[in-house]
């Protein structure tokens, strides 16, 4: 089996109604149906369309012939209403996305036939096809054309106030709507097409609340890729602690992994997800005393540690609870292998006794290198994380009273940090890193692939 290395975390969607959303932040997809309903709603449900052909005005059509062989004027000819509109969407490989919008134009204006002057009323059925592709890549935006436009006109029906009607007035408007509606319609489309990328840039181009601890400013790292079974997007974002500075990472673009049976799939690095960490994880210094009421294994430890403690230290003896620090160091790092998630933290454990003149006597000054598994999960339009202990690593820093075998304190260290210091973090990790609502289409249903 081919053993694939990704970036980051994968989300693939299922086939999503209107009412549902596709994920962020790592990697995600969405089905074609998710991206047509989205930009069906975009551009048409929303009356896009219909406002920017709203009183589209055609140029006067004018013929020989007509009813009794008189000429024939057409003059006020203008758009009324955009009928029955449906839109499709096909992937186009290394273009972007092909649109097509089919729909019935209602068409209203005056005639002319010799002189007899009436409403003339046509319904026309017309099919827009245009190749939409991004380019102009910059600082997370995009720009897209619109190459090789298409309108072909189908059906056509005329109506008269007085009914009378003659083929040649058919022959006449037929051949001027196909001269002058593609060159009308396809300007009108690029006008739409140019204002919904702007609305659905908006959805990637947000800055999100991280709780009370700061913000997340999501963009594009890179240009849209598209291959004839997916679209590829690929995210980044700025992390910023609340009144400070912006916590830096690595935003180069990547490789999106590619999708079996899907059609959208979002990316965030590896790099992304550690500088999130680093503003989540933030917890203060801890102090208790060992104690049973602070953790089930208090006096296995203490008993423990006094064991190792030589005899000449008269002032190490007594019946008092030994005290604890806890101590964050440096910054969490995430770790991403193929269906597996660590990670990696370090805590400094001051083990300390308080003398009666106030002063402190350091037993140990201990470094426990921790990895924590992480089970990945999407609630609520966020990614939560959840962490269990994995392996600990333990190694001494120093002690004043000269211990320096500690290879028996392990077991009671993992159970000290299991009980106090995971619930904290993982209390931290609770709100969830909030995810950009890509498109419009909500997180439901997702799974998610490392």
């Amino acid at each position: 089996m081919t053993m694939l290395k990704l970036f980051g975390i994968v989300f693939f969607c299922g086939l999503l109604s209107p009412s549902q959303e596709v994920l962020s932040g790592l990697s995600c997809a969405v089905s074609p149906g998710a991206m047509q309903n989205v930009l069906s709603d975009a551009i048409l449900q929303n009356g896009l369309l219909q406002q920017h052909l709203q009183g589209l005005v055609l140029p006067n059509i004018m013929g020989e012939g007509g009813l009794l062989n008189s000429p024939t004027s057409i003059t006020g000819l203008h758009l009324v209403k955009v009928r029955l509109p449906k839109l499709s969407v096909v992937l186009l490989p290394g273009i972007g996305v092909q649109l097509t919008i089919a729909a019935k134009l209602e068409l209203s204006g005056n005639c002319l036939v010799g002189l007899l002057s009436e409403l003339i009323d046509i319904l026309v059925d017309v099919n827009i096809t245009a190749n939409i592709k991004c380019t102009n890549f910059e600082s997370g935006t995009v720009q897209v054309v619109i190459e090789d436009c298409l309108c072909i006109l189908g059906a056509i029906k005329i109506k008269l106030l007085s009914g009378l009607l003659s083929l040649s007035v058919n022959d006449i408007v037929l051949k001027q709507l196909t001269a002058t509606l593609p060159g009308l319609l396809c300007p009108v489309v690029d006008i739409v097409v140019n204002l919904v990328n702007i609305q659905l840039l908006g959805t990637l181009n947000a800055v999100i609340p991280v709780g009370t601890a700061g913000t997340i400013h999501y963009r594009l790292a890179s240009l849209p890729f598209t291959s004839g079974l997916f679209l590829g997007l690929d995210l980044d974002g700025a992390v910023k602690q609340v009144g400070g500075s912006i916590i830096p990472h690595d935003s180069s673009p990547s490789a999106l992994p590619p999708l079996m049976d899907k059609l959208l799939i979002l990316g965030l690095r590896q790099s992304f997800l550690n500088a999130v960490l680093s503003l989540l994880i933030q917890i203060p210094p801890q102090t208790f005393t060992c104690v049973p009421e602070v953790f089930s294994g208090a006096s296995h430890l203490q008993e423990a540690i006094m064991t190792l403690v030589p005899s000449g230290c008269s002032t190490c003896r007594g019946t008092s609870p030994l005290n604890i620090k806890l101590t964050l160091s440096g910054n969490p790092l995430i770790l991403l292998e193929e269906n597996k998630a660590t990670v990696e933290l370090s805590v400094l454990i001051q083990v300390f006794i308080k003398r009666l003149d106030g002063t402190i006597l350091n037993l140990l000054l201990l470094k426990a290198d921790l990895s924590l598994n992480a089970q990945v999960s999407i609630a609520g339009g966020r990614l939560v994380l959840g962490l269990s202990l994995g392996s600990i690593s333990l190694s001494l820093e120093s002690s004043d009273v000269g211990i320096s075998n500690i290879s028996n304190l392990k077991p009671h260290f993992s159970s000290l940090l299991t009980e106090t210091l995971l619930p904290l973090i993982n209390g931290a990790l609770g709100i969830g890193i909030p995810l950009p609502n890509v498109l419009g289409i909500p997180l439901i249903k997702v799974d998610i692939q490392i």
